[in-house]
Order: C-alpha cells, then sequence, then structure tokens
C-alpha cells in the first residue's frame, strides 16, 4: 500500500528533500564534477555549479576552521529549512492542502535558510567583516531562489504539524 499524502508533513516533506539536495549536490564529489565538466558560461552549466553552493567537505588538507564552517553551512540550511517551514504560515492559512501558497512557502523557508545560513557562517571566518556577510547571505539567497521551487514542489499536499 503506497502512503498517500495523508502522511507526508510539510516541514517533513521540505526538511527531506532539502537533506537530499545538501548530501547529493553538495558533495566534494559533486562539486568537483561540476566545476570541472559544467560551463559556468552557459544556463545550464551555471544552475549545476549552483547547486553545489552549500558544499560539505572532509578534506584534510584544509584548515579546520574552514572545514567546520563549509559543513556549518550545509547543516544550518537543513536546520534553517526545517524551522522557516515550521513557521511560514502560507499553506497553515490555506483552505486545502496542495495550494499554491504551499508550494511558495517552501520555496520562501529555502530562501530564507540559504541566506540566513550563509549569513551566520560567515561570523565565524577569521576576519569577518559585515560586507563579506552581506554578500554571502545574496548568495545563499540567491541560491535558494533558483533551487528551492524544488522545496515547494516538496511540501505541496502535505498537512502542517501534528494531527
Amino acid at each position: 500500500m503506497a502512503l498517500g499524502n495523508r502522511y507526508k508533513s510539510v516541514p517533513g516533506a521540505g526538511t527531506l528533500a532539502a537533506l537530499i539536495l545538501v548530501l547529493v549536490f553538495g558533495s566534494p564529489w559533486y562539486a568537483d564534477w561540476a566545476s570541472k565538466n559544467a560551463d559556468p558560461e552557459t544556463a545550464g552549466g551555471w544552475f549545476l555549479n549552483l547547486l553545489a553552493w552549500p558544499r560539505w567537505s572532509f578534506d584534510t588538507s584544509d584548515s579546520l576552521r574552514d572545514i567546520l564552517v563549509t559543513d556549518l553551512k550545509a547543516i544550518l540550511l537543513v536546520v534553517l529549512t526545517a524551522l522557516f517551514l515550521y513557521l511560514l504560515p502560507g499553506s497553515q492559512l490555506a483552505r486545502a492542502r496542495g495550494t499554491i501558497s504551499q508550494f511558495f512557502s517552501g520555496w520562501s523557508a529555502y530562501i530564507f535558510a540559504g541566506g540566513f545560513a550563509a549569513l551566520f557562517t560567515t561570523l565565524f571566518l577569521a576576519n569577518p567583516s559585515l560586507i563579506a556577510a552581506f554578500r554571502a547571505a545574496g548568495n545563499g539567497a540567491s541560491y535558494g531562489l533558483f533551487v528551492g521551487w524544488i522545496i515547494g514542489l516538496a511540501t505541496l499536499g502535505g498537512y502542517r504539524g501534528t494531527r
């Protein structure tokens, strides 16, 4: 018996989609492949490189601080996605599940999560600056804008909270 939308919560489905995006496309293997094989001067290549933005690493040649900041960005992206999916009221106010408000709520949660994850992790860099934090937040929000529709689709039809 297939599980229907009756068992799919909005925060759970969106968080699972965010985790899969980060684990697959943020992996060192995908990021290396995208940087070597995808031309960033084409729309498709640019998007393939953008998918690798929340990259995580366990490379021993990097400094421990760089590894922790990089990994923290990927972890925060997933955690903040769950938090924003829970807090955003779009699908909660909708009359029926599967409406466009759920889609935009999931999408916007990923935009906010990307921006704030980048902003917070910039504070842990060796020489943090306000302009670096703003640029990082812009990059994170840009990532969320172009990739967050996947989270929006994942949240369609789910229920809010517990029943």
